[in-house]
């Protein structure tokens, strides 16, 4: 690399993490802002998050009557306080829900550049810290009110405090009191944010390194008194409080319902053969892919270095495990991003093989045409002549993000091309995800729905007309999120006639429209359509259109005297 002195300068102490996630902080803002809201996990996390507000039960996680028995409380926490500061639970504003994601991989960032920085030079930190943080995957996810950013933050912290105290048992630097306390604290909030993700990642990672290493040292000096704790001070109350106010019903939920599934077969249509996430790699650790190559080669033939060994641990037997669960989605392997990140800064300071240079050049070149290309079919199947400027824009930066890295991979302009790769990879994310994605009109069904109610006064929280709304035939979370906690989603007619029956306005999709109005022929109830909605439902690949109806009959109202 070239000027390594100037950039350990620039990267030393706090000031290499602080830059990582004033990176993550900048690349992720954009589609935190202005993404519209995505089914299906997004705004059932929300949703149930809003519900907190609305109850103040803080110890429950439902989504509308039924128990959330899928992941622990901390994300939903992080939502309904980032929503109370920023926002309202009435405002339904999607943004002020991805705070805690963003939040999180800002802390992913900065950890990442904290950890690296012990282990490879600060320098080296620095480039591992920007890395992750411009990587496709982690963007993503910052942008997504889900529990996947802040576990990537805890995991990262975890982890790389677990990279320091291995360091410090080989005798290469000093980790005290504080790294051990962010090795449990990340520990807890992982379990908290996502169960067993967090332990299972340092468990493998310690059973490698003692098994290479043939002694464990680290092992000895964890804290584990204090530590265990700690952890269980963390998550003890609240899975207490949750156990005795669902009688057990939420771990059922949980472990049979939620990761008995995942582990044992492909959970909602997921199975994929293994493969899946090393394949994908390729594009979500974009614009970095072009140092996979050399990362893989160089890696192995300084695996006896301690950060490159820990590096490896941390990777490699998570990694194999998450290819052969069943079950695959491509954040399982996010936890895994910092130790990659790791490898590819590591990567950049080795002379590389002929081979590494021109195959990292070559997929760097087709990650950049493969987004280029999902983003021209994504624009031609749903978009519109609004469309056609930002994906355009964002396909050129795609492009230009993997010339300017292919030309890292083949050590052409050193610094300067690895930062145009990061800036040029953002630019492409960020006008894809605030100004493409939401143009394409179609996509957004549940946003068109409440618009149309709104545009003819429909919307009950306009205080116009009695609700809650009635959806028959789109029973998709997005829905109910933005119509509020209220909402009847159905795939039952008759519900439908009932809301026409008391003057709510009703939603039916077009296969079950007939049957509707032979309904409301039998009740002898009139409905008058004001508005038609035409959307593709991307959750499930369908096309839909939707008809909205004003009821015709006077509503009922209250007849009991004050």
């Amino acid at each position: 690399m070239t000027e390594p002195t100037r950039l350990d300068r620039l990267a030393r102490g706090w000031r290499g993490p602080l830059l990582a996630a004033l990176i993550a902080l900048a690349a992720g803002l954009p589609g935190l802002l202005f993404t519209p809201v995505i089914d299906r996990d997004e705004p059932r996390f929300a949703q149930s998050a809003a519900q907190m507000l609305e109850s103040g039960d803080f110890v429950d996680i439902d989504f509308q009557d039924a128990l959330r028995a899928k992941k622990p409380v901390l994300v939903y926490w992080l939502q309904a306080a980032s929503v109370e500061l920023a926002s309202s639970a009435p405002a339904r504003q999607i943004w002020a829900y991805r705070i805690p994601s963003l939040l999180g991989a800002m802390l992913a960032a900065a950890a990442c550049a904290w950890g690296a920085e012990a282990l490879f030079g600060a320098g080296s930190g620095l480039i591992a810290g920007a890395i992750l943080a411009t990587s496709t995957l982690l963007l993503f996810d910052a942008d997504l009110a889900t529990a996947d950013g802040v576990l990537a933050g805890a995991v990262t912290t975890s982890m790389a405090a677990f990279g320091r105290l291995y360091a410090a048992s080989r005798g290469e630097l000093k980790a005290g009191v504080r790294t051990k306390l962010l090795f449990w604290l990340g520990l807890a909030l992982a379990i908290l944010d996502k169960g067993p993700v967090g332990p299972l990642v340092a468990l493998a990672t310690g059973v490698a390194l003692a098994l290479w290493d043939r002694r464990a040292p680290w092992a000895k000096s964890l804290g584990w008194g204090w530590g265990l704790i700690l952890v269980l001070a963390f998550v003890g109350p609240w899975a207490m409080a949750i156990t005795v106010k669902t009688d057990g019903a939420f771990w059922t939920g949980a472990v049979g319902g939620d990761l008995a599934p995942k582990l044992l077969g492909g959970d909602d249509g997921h199975a994929f053969p293994p493969g899946y996430h090393t394949l994908l790699a390729v594009l979500l650790f974009f614009p970095a892919t072009a140092l996979l190559p050399a990362m893989r080669i160089e890696s192995w033939r300084a695996r006896a270095s301690t950060g490159v060994r820990f590096a490896l641990a941390w990777l490699v037997p998570s990694w194999v495990l998450f290819e052969l669960l069943p079950n695959k989605l491509p954040h399982y392997v996010l936890p895994l991003y910092g130790a990659l990140a790791w490898l590819a800064s590591f990567a950049l300071t080795r002379p590389p093989d002929r081979w590494s240079r021109w195959a990292g050049a070559g997929l760097s070149l087709a990650a950049g045409l493969g987004i280029a290309v999902l983003i021209a079919i994504a624009a031609t199947l749903y978009g519109g002549p609004s469309t056609v400027a930002p994906a355009t824009a964002a396909a050129v930066l795609a492009i230009a993000a993997s010339v300017a890295a292919a030309a890292v991979a083949l050590r052409r302009w050193g610094l300067p091309a690895l930062a145009a790769a990061g800036v040029a990879g953002v630019a492409a994310h960020a006008t894809a995800v605030a100004a493409a994605l939401p143009s394409l009109s179609p996509v957004w069904t549940a946003q068109a729905i409440v618009d149309a109610l709104q545009k003819t006064g429909l919307d009950p929280r306009g205080g116009l007309t009695p609700g809650p709304v009635t959806v028959v035939g789109f029973t998709e979370p997005s829905i109910v999120f933005l119509l509020g906690t209220d909402t009847v989603t159905s795939e039952d007619v008759g519900d439908a006639a009932e809301a026409i029956d008391e003057g709510r306005p009703a939603v039916v999709e077009s296969a079950y429209d007939a049957a509707f109005q032979s309904e409301l022929g039998q009740d002898k109830l009139k409905a008058s359509p004001v508005a038609y909605v035409r959307g593709f439902d991307y959750a499930n690949g369908h096309w839909r259109r939707l008809t909205i109806y004003r009821s015709d009959q006077p509503p009922q109202m209250d007849q009991t005297p004050p």
